[in-house]
């Protein structure tokens, strides 16, 4: 049973994702009623889900919400310390690499426990035409040689690695509209997943798509152009994921992020 006289604990997501959304509705004191929700911690929890504010309008999660940026790992710790926060949760995007090396060293430095939620990448499967790539400097080298007209998925941020890119045509699919540098061919598609097959079909023709890019963010809202390409036989230049900084522990989703959780917090009691 919690303890009464004991402030609740604070828990810290770093989200943005469906993952951290359905963590923060099973863990804050009046769940948001995500789809098949974790099993909270048995005790009192206060829930803080921190968004970077590079999407106009997000989905807001259940519990507190903040938006911005921490002022790096420096100010990150300061915030941990300051808001006593007894456990951090990078529940972000699998390429928000910069997020994640800063909660290592912040978490590191305020002395409080880290654990990332990633969601599996993708993998290959019979028919799949896949060129794997390290970055995006990588993909825009590589489209010259596959195709003309490109489907990029890789959000908006990333557009002026294409630039240059003056042959080729660009679909460029993203939640809000991308700003310049861009390239100077493209048309762009506002929309946000999830994406249904016959719908990224649909889309592949109509464009008279040749080469799909994309990032391995894994999930099944964004997978179906995958499935759509392999049919339509058209090749896919796919980013891979950065690796989690070293010595975070890593779990797949909410309902093991819970359970680290309650295994923290009851280790904590017991002493």
């Amino acid at each position: 049973m919690p303890d009464a006289a004991r402030p609740p604990r604070h828990v810290l997501i770093l989200g943005g994702t469906t993952e951290a959304r359905r963590l923060a509705a099973a863990l804050a004191p009046e769940p948001a009623g995500a789809p098949e929700p974790a099993p909270a911690p048995e005790c009192a929890l206060r829930v803080t889900t921190s968004l970077a504010g590079r999407v106009a309008a997000p989905r807001l999660p259940a519990g507190e919400v903040r938006i911005g940026g921490f002022g790096g790992p420096e100010g990150l710790a300061r915030w941990l310390r300051e808001h006593a926060v007894d456990a951090l949760i990078d529940a972000t995007h699998p390429f928000a690499d910069t997020i994640s090396h800063n909660a290592a060293l912040a978490a590191a430095t305020a002395h409080v426990p880290l654990l990332a939620v990633r969601r599996p990448g993708w993998v290959p499967g019979a028919g799949d035409t896949w060129h794997q790539v390290t970055s995006l400097d990588e993909a825009a080298a590589a489209l010259p040689a596959l195709g003309t007209r490109v489907f990029l998925t890789t959000g908006r941020m990333g557009l002026a690695h294409f630039a240059h890119l003056t042959e080729l045509w660009f679909l460029v699919r993203s939640v809000d509209a991308p700003e310049p540098p861009h390239p100077p061919r493209m048309e762009v598609l506002l929309d946000r997943g999830p994406f249904t097959l016959e719908g990224e079909r649909a889309l592949l023709r109509a464009h008279r798509i040749d080469v799909l890019v994309t990032k391995d963010s894994g999930a099944a809202a964004t997978a179906a152009k995958l499935t759509a390409a392999r049919e339509a036989g058209v090749p896919v230049v796919v980013v891979r994921r950065p690796p989690v900084p070293d010595g975070v522990p890593v779990v797949e989703g909410p309902e093991a992020a819970a359970e680290w959780l309650r295994g923290l917090f009851s280790a904590a009691d017991s002493h």
